[in-house]
């Protein structure tokens, strides 16, 4: 029986993003290939001096996309400084510097990690013109980064990949903004809170005092799923009642998360000219998804451990109006895109259950991997993935008409090197530097031993690839974890994006190259069996040894 839930509850999802890929797909290829502007894009050109018909090089872009985000940073971080003296501040004092910092790297960066309590540590004010607003444009640079780099398979001979005031412009205000708006409407009819209530004083049945926070939950909510963000507005995020109150809520959760990274793969096919394409993409993301959520669920089912065991099931930490099915449907949507939001404490997962959550963070999150972040990520591996075709068969590796040179590969090397070097270096220096291990060891980590070590692990995985999920048993309110992580935000955001468009750059200046005997066929099921094997190979190579210490050498004990 649980089985055959797991099984419709799959089904289910597949279905609605199914009917989903095509139009949404089709119409992000048109919100950044129209040729026209809006009324309201054009007074918002002119406010910034912007020309919409100036195409930007590879540099230009980037220097946008890097302007843009330190603004954000500024502002993020200064509005939570000065957050006692704003209105609706709900009489909550400023978060601390380093934490201060900590909040804006995440939310500029798309990661949304959280080292407070949302719901007793900011105000509406900052919530919603700090949170909320990067939100909106985290997401909108991700989808930007990612359309640069399709306009580089597609353009011939062309010193630009686009406008990246253009592209962000159009991906807010016709694409998240209204989508948003419409999402925020359902779920408050959910029965997701929306008010400006602040705190009420109650009576428990108990006889007890207790003070309920209310806020602007839905509208924060559904850019939180759609921007693959994560932050919760309450502490315990989407397992919080007012947050993600039913069964139907969860569903549409899930759903918000992988719309848009399931069907920029067609965005990719249309913008290419060869559907085809995209649907081998779409496929290579759809079956690891598949495979992480059919692992995790026999796992969890299984309930090996002494705990589960003695409990009968693995309901430690999950929600009962979801259960197990529910948790480990939206636990594998979650880390698969770059959202970080939970609806169950992955900390409290069996061991083994633990694992494939890191794992899905691990394999660069490409299944479907985050707004943008995910299709990027997953053209940089189909690019390795022909290169050792093209090794093995002698001939000069082709993607898309494009040749794949010594810059090009130095590029996607250096690419997938970055996440695993930030989380690898991380987790070692939280170990390796005196001060820094006895505050980890004696401040942070709740659970002693391998547990405690995955802990530490699971934080700068999820850091690194901005997803924003966390083993709940680690105390991340720290002056060097909240550093240490922040940093590696940044650097886990922005030095990937800078090669993406130096990548994209690289290929928009090349002719196309036609096709030969030799070519390897990039929409057939060899590729994507190839694809998807350079993908998890290149993940256990690098972190293997680091899990064998962690979550496997607990689950096997």
């Amino acid at each position: 029986m649980p089985l055959t839930t797991a099984l419709f509850a799959l089904v289910a999802v597949a279905a609605v993003i199914a009917v989903l890929y095509r139009p949404l797909g089709d119409y992000m290829a048109w919100v950044y290939t129209s040729a026209k502007d809006w009324r309201l894009e054009r007074g918002i050109y002119r406010l910034i001096g912007v020309d919409a018909r100036a195409e930007q090089s590879w540099q230009a872009y980037l220097r946008g996309v890097l302007a843009f985000s330190a603004v954000g940073l500024l502002i993020v971080y200064g509005l939570q400084r000065l957050q006692q003296w704003l209105p609706y501040s709900l009489g909550l004092a400023a978060p601390r510097e380093p934490l201060s910092f900590n909040t804006a790297a995440s939310f500029v960066g798309n990661t949304n990690w959280q080292s407070y309590s949302p719901e007793a540590t900011l105000g509406y004010s900052v919530q919603i013109a700090g949170l909320a607003v990067q939100n909106f444009t985290s997401a909108a640079v991700g989808i930007a980064v990612a359309i640069a780099l399709v306009r580089g398979f597609a353009y011939r001979k062309s010193g630009t990949i686009g406008n990246f005031w253009v592209d962000l412009t159009r991906g807010l205000l016709r694409l998240l903004l209204p989508i948003a708006a419409v999402s925020a409407l359902l779920l408050l009819a959910s029965g997701v809170v929306q008010n400006f209530n602040g705190f009420t004083d109650v009576t428990t049945l108990a006889g007890g005092a207790q003070s309920i926070p209310g806020g602007p939950v839905a509208s924060q909510e559904a850019i939180k799923l759609l921007g693959t963000n994560g932050g919760g507005f309450f502490n315990a995020n989407s397992s919080h009642p007012f947050e993600n109150p039913t069964p139907l809520t969860n569903l549409l959760q899930v759903v918000l998360m992988l719309a848009i990274p399931f069907s920029l793969p067609r965005t990719f096919g249309r913008m290419v000219g060869d559907t085809r394409q995209g649907l081998a993409i779409l496929s290579v993301m759809g079956l690891l998804y598949v495979a992480s959520f059919t692992a995790l669920t026999l796992v969890e089912l299984a309930g090996r451990g002494t705990a589960p065991e003695l409990a009968g099931a693995a309901l430690e930490g999950k929600e009962q109006r979801f259960g197990i099915i529910g948790s480990t449907l939206f636990a594998t949507t979650s880390t698969g895109t770059s959202t970080g939001a939970v609806n169950s404490m992955h900390d409290s997962y069996t061991a083994l259950g633990g694992f494939f959550p890191m794992l899905n963070m691990m394999l660069g999150e490409v299944s479907p991997g985050g707004v943008g972040s995910g299709l990027y990520a997953l053209l940089v591996l189909a690019v390795i993935a022909v290169f050792i075709s093209g090794l093995l068969i002698g001939r000069t590796p082709e993607y898309l008409g494009k040749k794949i040179g010594p810059r090009e590969i130095k590029l996607a090397a250096l690419y997938i090197l970055v996440m695993p070097t930030l989380v690898l270096a991380g987790t070692a220096l939280s170990f390796a530097l005196p001060g820094v291990r006895e505050s980890v060891t004696g401040d942070s980590i709740l659970n002693e031993g391998v547990h405690g070590m995955s802990e530490v692990l699971y934080a700068f995985t999820s850091a690194a690839n901005n997803n924003g999920s966390a083993f709940a048993g680690l105390t991340a309110d720290t002056p060097w974890l909240n550093t240490a992580l922040g940093v590696t935000i940044l650097l886990g955001r922005f030095v990937p994006i800078m090669l993406v468009l130096a990548l994209a750059g690289s290929f928009a200046a090349q002719d196309a190259v036609p096709a030969t005997s030799g070519t390897l066929p990039t929409h057939r099921p060899l590729f994507v069996g190839l694809l998807a094997t350079v993908t998890i190979l290149l993940s256990a190579l690098a972190f293997l040894p680091v899990l064998a210490l962690g979550p496997l050498a607990e689950g096997l004990v």
